[in-house]
């Protein structure tokens, strides 16, 4: 599995418009494409500026093109994510997920 990492920065205001885009547009649309796995969206307030990051988990590579196109390291930012964010990452990072044997939450050593 891979996950796709990109972050921003907006005021409080911005924040909660990206918030909205996000639910409405965004998750629609990763919902319908092949290969998607589960979304996270990550907000920290820091001296007035929220600082977002959009986690995604694809089941392939393959999956994370249906997305991003020929260059998967270019970030696919909407205009109506553009316009409400102060600042945001041009390019994304990915990493694979390492499989690991499942631990309960309660389990301590």
């Amino acid at each position: 599995m891979i996950l796709r990492d990109w972050s921003a920065t907006a005021t409080p205001e911005g924040a909660g418009e990206y918030t909205r885009h996000f639910t409405a547009a965004v998750l629609p649309r990763l919902r319908a494409l092949p290969g998607f796995h589960s979304a996270f969206l990550l907000t920290r307030t820091d001296a007035g500026l929220v600082h977002i990051r959009v986690l995604t988990v694809w089941e392939c590579f393959d999956a994370v093109r249906a997305l991003a196109g020929s260059d998967p390291t270019v970030a696919a930012v909407e205009p109506a994510a553009r316009s409400v964010v102060l600042d945001y990452d041009r390019t994304v990072t990915h990493f694979e997920i390492a499989d690991l044997p499942p631990v309960a939450l309660d389990a301590r050593p």
